[in-house]
């Protein structure tokens, strides 16, 4: 990428999109260009071809999606499948009518099987049956991949896709109801302990196993591959490590100094039994994650702290 040349961040207030616009500005990319939702809505294709006509990126991270935990996915089925599909479908197809020399698509480890072997690898994409409690989500990403993939075969459009495991770090959803697992700990935690509460309930049994990523880390790994990776296949991005839930809560318990009990709602989902990625390929291009978990955690708990509810507030969209 050219440091003097217009970088769109679509999603520049969510979580990704945020930590991208961060490790841009720290390596010195300043010709950044950014919308608020009430600015440009993504699913509007009209808008969309007006914003690429008139701003004529040069590259482009597609980090704008509506995401969620399993409450969030259950409820909204339809939101999750059509808003996706319409944000990939318009920035995509506007990327490539309108010149941009570079994209990068974000998905998702819930592309893979729900049963795929661990770790998984790239190339279990479409080999078995999708977790059913993201399926929408996960057929969207799916889609948003194969769009990707079929410009790249059909024009030579240098659109490349990327698939983080779970995320977290600053200014992550924090809302109980629609927010994923580590996000949702660290709320409980804080509110219990600041609260005097006798005992946190988490969902499920505390069994399946997940991986997390610092957004920091993420953020560096999409600019590094966009730097360095030009084909059409998908690349993960991961640590490589993975915890039980029943682990990743004892630790942010232990980091946010609570002192109550934990105990488990079985009549609630646990969701895919393990998530964890092959990153071998990611390693031979030359990118290792560098902030281990408990670091990340402690960081993410001290900036949730700081800035309080207002990091409640965030929507299930990261917003365009």
């Amino acid at each position: 990428m050219e440091f003097g040349e217009k970088i769109y961040v679509a999603g520049h207030r969510g979580l990704v999109g945020s930590a991208l616009c961060r490790r841009l500005a720290q390596l010195g990319y300043k010709n950044l260009i950014t919308r608020r939702f009430e600015e440009l809505d993504l699913r509007d294709q009209h808008a969309v071809r007006d914003f690429f006509q008139q701003e004529q990126p040069a590259y482009v991270f597609l980090a704008a999606a509506k995401v969620g935990g399993i409450h969030a996915n259950n409820t909204y089925p339809a939101e999750f499948i059509y808003d996706n599909l319409q944000v990939q479908n318009n920035v995509v197809h506007h990327s490539h009518l309108n010149g941009v020399k570079k994209l990068c698509f974000l998905g998702s480890s819930c592309i893979y099987p729900r049963l795929a072997p661990q770790p998984m690898k790239e190339e279990y994409l479409l080999d078995g049956k999708l977790e059913p409690t993201n399926e929408p989500y996960a057929v969207a990403k799916i889609a948003g991949i194969k769009l990707c993939q079929a410009y790249h075969r059909q024009f030579g459009s240098n659109f490349i896709s990327v698939m983080p495991t779970n995320l977290y770090g600053p200014n992550d959803n924090f809302d109980l109801q629609n927010s994923h697992v580590l996000p949702a700990a660290i709320r409980k935690f804080v509110d219990a302990r600041n609260a005097g509460a006798p005992a946190v309930t988490i969902w499920g049994t505390g069994t399946p196993h997940r991986e997390f990523l610092h957004v920091d880390d993420m953020a560096d790994a999409c600019i590094y591959l966009m730097q360095k990776y030009n084909e059409s296949d998908i690349v993960n991005i991961g640590v490589g490590e993975d915890v039980s839930i029943a682990e990743l809560y004892g630790l942010v318990k232990r980091v946010t100094g609570y002192s109550g009990s934990i105990q488990y709602d079985h009549s609630k989902p646990d969701g895919t039994p393990r998530k964890l990625l092959d990153v071998s390929k990611l390693h031979a291009l030359g990118w290792k994650a560098k902030i281990s978990l408990e670091e990340g955690v402690r960081s993410t708990v001290a900036w949730y702290e700081e800035h309080g509810a207002a990091a409640t507030g965030n929507a299930a969209v990261s917003k365009k």
